[in-house]
C-alpha cells in the first residue's frame, strides 16, 4: 500500500486512477482498476443515460471497491448523468471540460466526492473555491481533448502544489512507475494514466486502435483542433487532412464540417484508423505491449517502489 491524501479520500491501496476514456473506459475496465486497489473510472462522455446506468450496475456487480465516473461537462445529457449517478449513488466522479461550480454542490449534498479536472492554475483555484474533494492537474502530453495552454505536466505541478491546499492528481506523460515517483516527488499525492490502460485487455478499444498505438513512434501524436476543442490525435489520414485544411487557411466552419460528427467512435472503438479520430497521449511511443490491468497496476507499483528505493541511495 501507498498512503496518500488521496487513497485516504477514494479508499484505495494505490494512488493510481485509470482516467474516464471516451470510447475505452466501460465497466470491464473499471471494475479490472478498481479490483487491483486503484480506482477505475467509467468514461461516460461517450454514453447516452440509459447505457451510463447499464456500466454503472454492471460495474458495481464486477466489484466491490470504489469505482468513480468521469463527466465532462460539455457533453449533452450532463443533468441527465449527474442525476443517474446520484440515483446509482456512485461514490467519485470526475468533473472535466466546463465549470466545477454547477454541479459540484449538488454532487457533494448528495455524498458524493468530486474531482474537477484542470490544465491550468487560474481553474484549479476556481475548482478550490467551488468545493471539489481534489484536483486532476493535467499537462498537455495527455491524451484526449485537452488545455489551451499547453502547461507540461511537470510544469504544472509544482505550480499547483504552490498555491493549491486539496490534493492534487498528476496526468499527462504518465505511465510508468518512474513517472509516477517522478510527478509525486513535484506535489502529487496520486496520478491518472490513461494511454497506458488503453493498451489493456479490458479497454473497449479497438484492436486496430490498439495495434495502431503499438506501431506509433517519438512525435506520432500532436495536439490539434485549438479552435474547436483541443485534442490530441495519433496522426493517420485524417490528422493529416486537418493539418492540410489549416495549411489552406480554410475557415472553423469547413474545419467543423471536415471533422463531422462521431469521428472518435469511429476511430477508438469502429477500428478505422485512416479516417477515424484517434485520441491518445504522447507515452503511447513508449508502449509496446497490450496486457491485463491488474498486470498493468502491479509493473506500475513495483517500477515506483524500485525507482523510489534507487532514489534514497544517492
Amino acid at each position: 500500500m501507498i498512503k496518500t491524501r488521496i487513497t485516504d479520500l477514494f479508499n484505495i491501496d494505490f494512488p493510481i486512477i485509470q482516467a474516464g476514456m471516451v470510447w475505452c473506459s466501460g465497466w470491464r475496465l473499471a471494475s479490472a482498476v478498481s479490483n487491483s486497489g486503484a480506482l477505475g473510472i467509467i468514461g461516460s462522455g461517450s454514453m447516452y443515460p440509459e447505457i451510463l446506468s447499464t456500466h454503472i450496475l454492471k460495474c458495481k456487480k464486477a466489484t466491490k471497491n470504489n469505482y468513480a465516473v468521469n463527466i465532462p461537462l460539455l457533453y449533452p445529457n450532463v443533468s441527465e448523468h449527474i442525476d443517474l449517478v446520484i440515483k446509482h449513488q456512485v461514490p467519485i466522479v470526475f468533473t472535466s471540460a466546463g465549470s466545477p461550480s454547477k454541479w459540484t454542490e449538488k454532487l457533494k449534498e448528495n455524498g458524493v466526492i468530486v474531482v474537477h479536472v484542470v490544465s491550468n492554475l487560474k481553474f484549479a483555484l476556481k475548482s478550490q473555491d467551488a468545493g471539489v474533494d481534489a484536483i486532476v492537474g493535467e499537462g498537455f502530453e495527455a491524451g484526449g481533448h485537452n488545455g489551451l495552454d499547453e502547461n507540461t505536466t511537470f510544469c504544472l505541478l509544482p505550480l499547483l502544489k504552490k498555491y493549491i491546499d486539496i490534493p492534487i492528481i498528476a496526468a499527462g506523460g504518465i505511465g510508468t512507475g518512474k513517472t509516477m515517483c517522478a510527478a509525486m516527488s513535484l506535489g502529487a499525492e496520486g496520478v491518472q494514466i490513461g494511454s497506458r490502460f488503453v493498451l489493456s485487455n479490458e479497454s473497449s478499444a479497438h484492436l486496430n486502435f490498439k495495434n495502431a498505438i503499438l506501431k506509433s513512434k517519438d512525435g506520432g501524436t500532436s495536439l490539434t483542433l485549438k479552435e474547436i476543442t483541443p485534442v490530441r490525435l495519433l496522426k493517420n489520414k485524417f490528422y493529416q487532412e486537418i493539418q492540410n485544411a489549416y495549411l489552406e487557411k480554410k475557415s472553423i466552419l469547413d474545419i467543423k464540417n471536415l471533422l463531422g460528427r462521431g469521428r472518435a467512435k469511429q476511430g477508438m472503438f469502429e477500428g478505422d484508423i485512416d479516417d477515424g479520430e484517434l485520441e491518445i497521449g504522447q507515452i503511447s511511443s513508449y508502449l509496446d505491449q497490450i496486457k491485463p490491468a491488474k498486470e498493468i497496476v502491479m509493473e506500475i507499483i513495483n517500477d515506483f517502489y524500485k525507482t523510489r528505493n534507487k532514489l534514497n541511495e544517492y
